[in-house]
């Protein structure tokens, strides 16, 4: 079993199987009793600034054939103007969850836990889902340059996690706007509260400039990684991208 795989995108269906066979994935999902699949879909833009469907769906296809688990579709929109059923309903998961008999979950309001880490900087108690504590977590963004970040990716797409109840306000009317004042060691710090299980990256296109628009990746990158190791599969991104990866203050 290897930790993080980097393979050629041929299609969803016949290459999320074959990087998730190459990192020994049916076997881990085949303990599991209840999966939390966690797209990027920060507000209604369509692929490549989200996850595209299809890519879920292939995730969804790959569980099924491995493992009775309970599936569940979750995230939380930072766009401030719309609600995540607004974005599920634009971006076709309400459809896919209609197909696959599947429930959506808002975690912008889900049931909440709160943890405490007096060694996190930033965030010495958080606030997370329930859901996403109980759940194996399946972390599928897709990979782009952030302007403050320097990088999206998996440990990044976590950000969908927090609830704006607590998250919003200052530095931006962003939903999740906290997390822009100290953008590394926020998400250093979330990620030691929880961090993916799983993690799947679309890099078939990837964002060259900026997380929410400018230019693609040229030529497109036609990549996936997925790994169990975070970090890992994030380092690996950054590299696509062009970044050194030591220089991207929460992949250090």
């Amino acid at each position: 079993m290897n930790d993080t795989t980097l393979i050629e995108f041929v299609s969803y269906d016949e290459s999320v199987p074959e990087v998730l066979d190459a990192i020994g994935a049916a076997e881990v999902l085949g303990r599991q009793t209840a999966v939390l699949i966690k797209p990027n879909l920060v507000n209604d833009s369509p692929f490549p600034i989200t996850t595209p469907p299809e890519c879920v769906e292939a995730v969804i296809r790959y569980v099924r054939s491995c493992s009775q688990a309970e599936i569940v579709i979750g995230e939380g929109c930072g766009e401030m103007t719309l609600e995540t059923p607004d974005i599920f309903d634009r971006l076709g998961y309400t459809e896919l969850a209609r197909r696959h008999g599947i429930e959506l979950v808002d975690l912008n309001h889900a049931p909440l836990v709160k943890l405490q880490n007096a060694d996190c900087p930033v965030f010495k108690e958080m606030y997370l889902p329930e859901i996403a504590m109980s759940h194996f977590l399946i972390s599928v963004p897709v990979l782009k340059a952030h302007s403050l970040a320097e990088m999206t990716g998996t440990l990044k797409n976590l950000i969908g996690l927090v609830p704006p109840k607590h998250y919003s306000g200052r530095h931006g009317s962003w939903k999740k706007a906290v997390f822009h004042g100290r953008m590394h060691q926020s998400i250093i710090d979330l990620n030691r509260y929880r961090t993916p299980d799983l993690s799947l990256v679309d890099a078939t296109v990837g964002m060259a400039e900026f997380h929410l628009g400018g230019a693609h990746c040229d030529p497109p990158l036609n990549k996936l990684i997925a790994g169990f190791d975070p970090l890992e599969v994030d380092r690996r991104g950054a590299e696509l991208l062009g970044l050194d990866w030591h220089s991207v203050g929460h992949l250090k």
